[in-house]
């Protein structure tokens, strides 16, 4: 059974960091595609960032809104996927998820959520400021 639980979330003010962590279990998850989401209220689910690991490449990815403020990265020892976030806006206030694709095929868009069949139940993020 695979199993993703995210931590990190929290309040900041504008400006502020944190670092969401997702833990995965189940599954090799370091040979599949994984993924941060957020939701705000009243919005729809959207993709923040993305990891690719498909032929023995990697590939990273990011919603133009979070370029340059954010960085995925995942550490495979821990099979632990994070998201640092820098330079937090209020509109970056939202609950956030880890969501894994264990199909991984080549030629997904990353930011598709129908793409991804495994979700973690989300940590909160409010960005005051």
């Amino acid at each position: 059974q695979v199993q993703l639980v995210e931590s990190g979330g929290g309040s900041v003010q504008a400006g502020g960091s944190l670092t969401l962590s997702c833990a995965a279990s189940g599954y090799a998850y370091s040979r599949k595609c994984m993924g941060w989401f957020r939701q705000a209220p009243g919005k729809e689910r959207e993709g923040v960032a993305g990891i690719t690991s498909i032929s023995g490449i990697s590939n990273l990815y990011y919603a133009d809104s979070v370029k340059g403020r954010f960085s995925i990265s995942r550490d495979n020892t821990k099979n632990t996927l994070y998201l640092q976030m820098n330079s937090l806006k209020p509109e970056d206030t939202a609950m956030y998820y880890c969501a894994a694709d264990s199909n991984c095929m080549p030629g997904r868009s990353w930011s598709r959520i129908r793409e991804y069949n495994y979700w973690g139940q989300g940590t909160q993020v409010t960005v005051s400021s």
